[in-house]
């Protein structure tokens, strides 16, 4: 059976307060839809991809009814550290061997954090606002060791996303408690992103695609591509000739003159960021 197209977050760079919205704790994993028909589960990522075989924990899913769609995020949640874990969800995912799959459920179990559901009982309910569908779901899903509904707050957004820095989670989605569902990228829910910082220094550059080589506290801590206007980059190559040292493999290396901070989403246990952006030159 072939999943729905998932709906996807705007982003907006502030949390905001408003009654017209609710808003809910972005969960740091990957977009799952899962499909119950016939007593069968399917399980699909956003892309359409087929990863039932993959998640074995989540074939059995406590339900009230029989013919339904969830969407929401499946991820890793630390037992000790009590932190959702980006790396081990994608460790899980990348796993296709059977033998290794088995092995995996006991050593990293994943869950599934359901925010919404597109069929209910047979029917599609994607075209009813976000409050019916809210209700529907709490009617439906049973929370338990393997799924659970996540939490929404009223109009509240700054506050949350107080409450989401403190925790170290990804970040709020404000979705409109009016808005339908619709498979496609919509202003109607917004994610704020709660970012990491850091100061680096730029150590080189790729010679033949745009990339910055940069390190943290004097080690290599990844590239640099997002978010660098134009005027930046000249700026950047202008100075960089002077500082150039030498040059291999298309990567051309500087002195480590040149300072700039950079946000991102966090640090990934190797040392390096994930995803940095660039902010701003520091002088």
């Amino acid at each position: 059976m072939k999943a729905p197209q998932a709906m996807l977050l705007s982003k907006r760079e502030d949390p905001w307060d408003d009654d017209r919205y609710l808003f809910e704790p972005k969960i740091d994993g990957h977009r799952l839809l899962l499909t119950l028909s016939s007593g069968a589960v399917r399980l699909h990522t956003r892309h359409g991809n087929d990863v039932t075989d993959r998640y074995p924990e989540l074939h059995s899913v406590s339900v009230s009814v029989d013919d339904i769609v969830l969407d929401g995020e499946v991820a890793y949640l630390n037992p000790v550290t009590g932190q959702i874990e980006f790396e081990t969800i994608m460790e899980r995912f990348r796993l296709t061997r059977p033998e290794r799959i088995q092995e995996s459920m006991a050593r990293l179990p994943v869950h599934f954090y359901v925010f919404d559901i597109l069929r209910f009982n047979g029917k599609d309910v994607r075209s009813r606002p976000l409050l019916e569908r809210k209700q529907m779901l709490d009617q439906v899903l049973t929370n338990t060791p393997f799924f659970s509904k996540v939490m929404s707050v009223d109009g509240r957004g700054t506050d949350l996303f107080r409450h989401v820095e403190a925790m170290k989670l990804e970040g709020i989605v404000g979705k409109l408690k009016s808005s339908r569902y619709v498979g496609e990228r919509s202003k109607d829910w917004i994610k704020v992103i709660n970012y990491e910082y850091a100061e680096v220094a730029i150590t080189g550059y790729r010679r033949d695609e745009f990339g910055w080589l940069v390190s943290h506290e004097g080690r290599p801590v990844g590239v640099v591509e997002l978010a660098v206007p134009a005027a930046h980059r000249k700026a950047f190559y202008r100075i960089a000739q002077q500082l150039v040292t030498g040059e291999r493999k298309g990567i051309v290396y500087l002195e480590p003159r040149i300072k700039a901070r950079v946000r991102f989403r966090n640090w990934y246990k190797s040392g390096m960021l994930r995803s940095p952006e660039f902010v701003s030159f520091v002088i």
